[in-house]
This record gives structure tokens, C-alpha cells and sequence, in this order.
């Protein structure tokens, strides 16, 4: 009997905390307070941070769009066009997805390490700065 191992891509800490710091630059630049979630590639949080005047509902928001765009390796705003087929449709019900903009996957070597999900701004602007954030550090797919 042979094992098989399955190995996954990691952000490490640093970087998470310098994609977060890309985050927060690209939200100032928008105008809208923050908040920002990053989680690893099994949706658990990794790095977070809430904005001194960002609502307290923009939290569960931030890390549930984190964990949306990490679960399937897309991001939030493509869940919400795909929420519009029937047969997609009754995974709305599900309390963490959360298919409005804003939550995008961490690619790193063409696999999945995490996603980010920010927050406080309108759901184009939330996906803006997301993607913004990673691209400057190239890590989107």
C-alpha cells in the first residue's frame, strides 16, 4: 500500500501581513474604511484587521468572503452571477457563502493558498482593492 501525500501552498505570515498592508492602501484610495480578512488555503483566518470607523458588521463579512473565495479557488463576485442559476442557487443558503464582491482567491504557483475578503466600501469597490492588493504582489490567477 503506497500513501499519497497532498501538499498545499502557503502564504506565509509576512506576506500575508504585506498583502494586508496592499489591502488597506488600496481601500484608502477608494475612500472607504476597512475591513480586511485573509485566510490560508482552508479558509481559516489568518491575518485581520478593522478599520478604527468600519462598521462591526463588515467583520463576518470580510472573513466569510475570505473563506467564499478560498472554498472554490473564485472569487465572490463570480458566486453571485452563479447564484442566478437554479441549480446553483440553493447554496445561498449556506451561512458562510457570500457571494457579493469583495472576496478574491490568493493564487500562488497556480494553486489556491488562501483568499482575501475586504468590507466597508460598495461590493465594486471591495473587489477592486481586493484584486489591486493582489496584483501588486502577484498573487492572482
Amino acid at each position: 500500500m503506497t500513501s499519497q501525500t497532498i501538499t498545499t501552498t502557503q502564504l506565509n505570515l509576512n506576506a500575508a501581513y504585506e498583502l494586508l498592508a496592499q489591502a488597506r492602501r488600496a481601500c484608502a484610495e477608494r475612500g472607504f474604511a476597512a475591513t480586511i480578512a485573509i485566510t490560508d488555503a482552508g479558509g481559516h483566518l489568518r491575518v485581520f484587521e478593522r478599520a478604527d470607523n468600519a462598521p462591526f458588521l463588515t467583520v463576518s463579512v470580510a472573513i466569510d468572503k475570505a473563506w467564499t473565495a478560498a472554498s472554490f479557488g473564485m472569487s465572490t463576485s463570480q458566486w453571485n452571477q452563479y447564484m442566478a442559476e437554479p441549480t446553483v442557487a440553493p447554496l445561498a443558503q449556506h451561512p458562510r457563502l457570500t457571494p457579493v464582491g469583495g472576496g478574491a482567491p490568493i493564487i500562488i504557483d497556480g494553486q489556491i493558498a488562501g483568499g482575501i475578503g475586504i468590507s466597508g466600501g460598495s461590493s465594486v469597490q471591495d473587489h477592486e482593492a481586493a484584486e489591486e492588493a493582489l496584483r501588486a504582489m502577484n498573487l492572482i490567477g
